[in-house]
C-alpha cells in the first residue's frame, strides 16, 4: 500500500482517478475504521460521482505508522485541524468533498470550519457524548473480548487490541462525558447526513445538533432498519442519495451564476 510521510509519521493511503476539474472526495474512517474496512465503497462512489477520491488510514489505524500523541477527548479537533490540513495540502487536494463515518463524520465537521470545502458528507456523526455511545461501546468491548470483533479487526489492522482500546478507552473515560462539538463548529458548506434509525452508537438527536451547528444547506437521510453502517448496509440508497445531493448543489451554484 502507498505511504506518505507526516510530521507524527506514515500514512497508507490510495489515490481514486476521476475528473481533475471536480472536487475530489475525501473519506474519513471511523474509530475502529481503517482504509481497507471502507471495502468497494469509496470505489463505488467515486465511479458514480466521476470525481478522484483520496482514501487512507489514520495514525494507529489499519497499516499506517503508530499513533505518536495520547489519546486524548481533543483527538478529533486534533486530527481535522493538524493531520487533515498537512495530508491534503502535501497530496495538492483542495476544497473537497468531504465523506466521514462516525469519528469521520465529526473530523469532517471540523475540518470544514476551518477550511474551505465542497461539501461535507457525514454518516453516524458524533456531536456530543450521550447514553447510546456507552452502551455501543461496552456492547463492542464485549464483542471483542468474547472474539468476533476482534477476529474482524484482525482481518484490517496492523495492531487490532491497540486500536481498540485507544478508541474504547477514551470514549468511556469520565473526561468524554462532558464532550461536544455544538460550540466548535462554523460550517457553510453544503451538509448532507445520514443515520440509520437502528444506529447502535448514537440517537438521532446527534444529526439534529448538526443541523442546528450549520448554517449552509442541510439535508437528512434516515434509513430504515440500518445500523451504524449505512455505507455498507445500504450501498446502492447511500450512493444515490450523496449523488443527487451532490448535483443538486451543483445545479444551485450553476443557476446563482
Amino acid at each position: 500500500m502507498p505511504v506518505i510521510d507526516t510530521r507524527n509519521g506514515p500514512l497508507e493511503h490510495v489515490l481514486i482517478d476521476g475528473d481533475p476539474d471536480l472536487a475530489p472526495l475525501v473519506f474519513l474512517h471511523g474509530g475502529l475504521g481503517c482504509l481497507a474496512a471502507w471495502g468497494r465503497f469509496p470505489a463505488r462512489l467515486a465511479a458514480a460521482t466521476g470525481r478522484r477520491a483520496l482514501v487512507y488510514s489514520r495514525h494507529g489505524n489499519g497499516g499506517s505508522g503508530p499513533d505518536p500523541l495520547p489519546r486524548t477527548p481533543r483527538y478529533m479537533h486534533e486530527h481535522a485541524h493538524d493531520v487533515l490540513p498537512e495530508l491534503l495540502g502535501a497530496l495538492g487536494l483542495h476544497r473537497p468533498v468531504l465523506v466521514g463515518h462516525s469519528d469521520g463524520a465529526s473530523m469532517a465537521l471540523l475540518y470544514a470550519s476551518a477550511h474551505p470545502v465542497e461539501a461535507v458528507i457525514g454518516m453516524g456523526p458524533h456531536m456530543y457524548f450521550e447514553e447510546e455511545n456507552r452502551v455501543g461501546i461496552e456492547n463492542a468491548r464485549a464483542s471483542y473480548d468474547a472474539g468476533p470483533l476482534a477476529r474482524k479487526m484482525a482481518m484490517v489492522h496492523d495492531d487490532p487490541r491497540g486500536v481498540f482500546d485507544r478508541w474504547s478507552g477514551v470514549w468511556l473515560s469520565p473526561a468524554f462525558r462532558s464532550w461536544s462539538l455544538e460550540n466548535d463548529l462554523d460550517v457553510t458548506a453544503p451538509v448532507l447526513m445520514i443515520q440509520g434509525d437502528a444506529d447502535e452508537y448514537g440517537s438521532l438527536a446527534q444529526v439534529d445538533a448538526v443541523e442546528r451547528a450549520v448554517s449552509g444547506p442541510f439535508r437528512r437521510l434516515v434509513p430504515e432498519g440500518c445500523d451504524h453502517y449505512p455505507h455498507l448496509v445500504r450501498p446502492d440508497l447511500v450512493t444515490d442519495t450523496v449523488c443527487d445531493f451532490l448535483a443538486g448543489q451543483a445545479q444551485s451554484v450553476e443557476a446563482a451564476r
